[in-house]
């Protein structure tokens, strides 16, 4: 088929409701493209239109096409190279062929993919219908990295392979490259009131690393782990593939709220992000804090500390952290570079008991092999050089402005019944939903302008599922944050108001 054709048939073939009503928009074009392979209207070697192209002839965002072409390619049926586009493969995936000559159909296959999986393997994939859940820009384009300091990192990464030592190329020891758990330490006793020692501190490759550590080093198959409720999906996945049996807890407005209930099923990990609650952005309050570490101690549970983004506190007092309350020595800290650098360094951190220091960080090296210790010397010199906290003060102040441009150009949404919790802290904000609206369909209809949020309802674990939409800010440019923030509003008032 021509550009034009295949155009004018993928948007045929989006109109005539073949699909479920709550797919998304990228699988759909993932799947009209796959049949039209299956069924030779697209032969071996046959070019497809370019994404921008495409997305102004069927009237859809880029990033709706890239995803959809992204999963073709990270399945086989597309190839790419510069200077020829997007083609056809010569040779489609084996599975996809052996279906075909069987006369199977492509839903048949999926099925059948899936149940050839094991059971940590169908939780470790997730739903297939269904986005990943990381928050992300909700304006179309692409993500705004201008603030961060490309040219210093540059200089300080070239400064280390002029002449590497040998052990940057090996596999990390010892819990990670020691300057940058000197830094670490010394940043978190600081700004987090954390009490440690830099033997306390292990290099990880981010949070979800660190919490699976911890569920292998200090859980069996089947034992409970609180979490809240709505929860993080990067570790209710972490710890479902574990074969953990998940304690939803509730969480109110002074954070996680165990009930009588609950403490009746004691855990043997608790999971909490006290400092900014993933995903509603309420800050637990002391008194929960410390009926928190009390019943954590009587119990002989470890609670898993989350401080995801406590770098971004715009108002109010600064929160300490759990672990500096911590008498009893039951609490693991956990942080991450990817929110203050950018997401693709995949370095964190975990400080530990000093107990379990050494077995840690043996487990850590049996289980992960860690690397990347080039990056990690670069990353020491760019916070003992002062370039780390210069870096945190200009994000600060820039998403400060990003949030309160969002805030009120979402504010029309709460004179239909929505609600817009207060902010202080964070890289999202969440719009509460009536509990009769579907937030999902909410979610959708946002896509077809190009917006990216996700519904609260998807973060809910058992039967319990709260309606809102998480809208990050972070990595939208300013200067577009208005025009979709008033995009995503007239979206949400519509559709309450139906």
């Amino acid at each position: 088929m021509e550009s034009l054709t295949i155009s004018e048939w993928l948007l045929t073939e989006l109109k005539q409701g073949r699909f479920p009503p709550r797919m998304p928009t990228h699988r759909r074009v993932y799947e009209a493209i796959r049949r039209a392979i299956a069924t030779q209207h697209l032969t071996p070697g046959a070019r497809l239109p370019s994404t921008r192209s495409l997305a102004e002839e069927l009237g859809l965002s880029r990033n709706t096409l890239l995803a959809a072409f992204e999963q073709l390619h990270e399945e086989g049926y597309v190839v790419s190279q510069i200077g020829s586009g997007t083609r056809v493969a010569a040779t489609l995936p084996e599975s996809f062929v052996t279906t075909q000559e069987s006369g199977a159909t492509p839903q048949t296959e999926t099925a059948r993919n899936t149940t050839s999986l094991s059971k940590r393997g169908t939780i470790a994939a997730g739903p297939s219908d269904q986005p990943s859940y990381e928050v992300q820009p909700f304006t179309p384009g692409e993500d705004d990295f201008s603030a961060f300091p490309t040219q210093i990192w540059r200089r300080l990464l070239n400064r280390q392979w002029r002449d590497p030592q040998p052990a940057f190329l090996d596999y990390g020891h010892a819990g990670g490259h020691l300057p940058l758990r000197h830094a670490i330490a010394n940043y978190l006793r600081m700004s987090r009131t954390v009490n440690l020692t830099v033997e306390q501190v292990l290099i990880t490759s981010g949070t979800q690393q660190s919490i699976d550590l911890c569920a292998r080093m200090l859980t069996d198959y089947g034992d409970r782990v609180w979490v809240e409720n709505p929860c993080y999906w990067g570790a209710r996945r972490v710890l479902e593939v574990n074969g953990l049996t998940l304690h939803p807890v509730a969480v109110d407005d002074e954070g996680m709220a165990p009930s009588n209930t609950d403490f009746r099923n004691p855990p043997r990990l608790i999971y909490t992000t006290p400092s900014h609650q993933y995903p509603k952005g309420v800050a637990m309050s002391y008194g929960r804090r410390r009926l928190l570490l009390d019943y954590a101690a009587s119990r002989g549970a470890w609670i898993l500390e989350d401080d995801y983004d406590s770098e971004f506190r715009f108002e109010g007092r600064p929160l300490s952290s759990l672990q500096g309350m911590d008498q009893s020595g039951c609490v693991l800290y956990m942080g991450t570079f990817s929110k203050v650098m950018y997401p693709g360094i995949k370095l964190g951190y975990i400080v530990v008991p000093p107990d379990l220091a050494e077995r840690f960080k043996r487990g850590l090296y049996e289980l992960q092999r860690p690397g990347q210790v080039v990056i990690q010397a670069a990353l020491a010199d760019f916070i003992e050089e002062g370039h780390f906290s210069t870096h945190i003060r200009r994000l600060r102040q820039l998403y400060k402005e990003r949030r309160y441009l969002l805030q009120k150009a979402l504010a029309p949404v709460t004179n239909v019944g929505a609600r817009l919790p207060p902010a202080g802290s964070g890289l999202h904000l969440v719009v509460e939903l009536p509990p009769t609206c579907d937030d999902v369909r909410v979610a959708e209809l946002a896509a077809e302008q190009g917006l990216r949020v996700y519904p609260l309802s998807h973060y809910s674990v058992g039967d319990k599922r709260e309606k809102g939409l998480i809208i990050g800010y972070a990595y939208a440019a300013t200067d577009r944050i208005t025009t979709y923030g008033r995009i995503l509003a007239d979206v949400i008032q519509a559709a309450l108001s139906n």
